[in-house]
């Protein structure tokens, strides 16, 4: 039932991908009424993401932004469904801005409340990469996430992931401007904070921003572009262990 209200939602179909997750023991205590998941990623434009060739650009920061725009309004339409049959959810919007209640809590550590990226790979859809980047197997990194937290039992609950299928390749840790990754491995027992710098990454992200878009944001892209994963034409997954 509730997976046919999201695909009802998700037009063009091929142009996303979502599953369910258990998030039990895994949830903050400012959502503890919420114990399943449902997550969401939205592919981006390949060939926005291929015109990244020594930083970020007015389209594909465009792009990022109406893309987060996107999920914010396609949540709540999902969210208004979900109440009309009398099941409770929590929208968490895809990122946080300069605007937002909890930015000055975000400064402290980089890290929200609730991750998309924990919800993703507990609803399958992919393990987390070098860069801290969440890694689908159709997409590759070229999407964005938004979750919407559930207090009922969705059915069809998805396998977890709970480690890294990147194996040897070094791509985005060599491509990185800041040099903010060193190349360790992600499992559900490692910390971010072992295998990547979050702040390095953003003082960076802020250096490109303002230098190429004259804006006061913090964007990159360049190991979202790089990545082989759900690339066109990119060598086979196995290749890389």
């Amino acid at each position: 039932m509730i997976a046919s209200l999201i695909e009802r939602h998700l037009k063009p179909g091929n142009e996303y991908i979502y599953g369910f997750a258990d998030l039990r023991g895994l949830i903050p205590p400012g959502f503890s009424n919420y114990e399943f998941g449902i997550s969401i990623g939205r592919s981006l434009d390949d060939r926005i993401l291929e015109g990244l060739l020594d930083g970020p650009t007015i389209e594909y920061y465009e792009h990022y932004q109406n893309i987060n725009r996107e999920l914010a309004i396609l949540t709540q339409r999902i969210q208004e469904e979900l109440l009309a049959l009398k099941i409770k959810s929590l929208p968490v919007v895809p990122t946080i801005s300069l605007r937002s209640p909890g930015y000055r809590k975000y400064l402290d550590t980089l890290s929200y409340d609730l991750s998309h990226k924990m919800v993703a790979t507990r609803a399958g859809l992919g393990w987390i990469g070098k860069t801290d980047l969440l890694i689908s197997e159709k997409f590759g990194p070229r999407l964005r996430l938004v979750s919407i937290l559930l207090d009922t039992d969705p059915g069809e609950i998805a396998v977890p992931v709970e480690k890294s299928r990147c194996g040897k390749c070094t791509l985005c840790v060599e491509k990185c401007p800041a040099g903010a990754a060193n190349g360790m491995l992600w499992n559900i027992d490692v910390h971010r904070d072992q295998f990547f710098d979050a702040f390095r990454c953003r003082e960076k992200c802020g250096e490109l921003a303002r230098q190429k878009l004259k804006v006061d944001e913090r964007i990159c892209g360049l190991c979202v572009s790089i990545c082989p994963v759900g690339k066109k034409k990119a060598h086979p997954l196995t290749e890389m262990k």
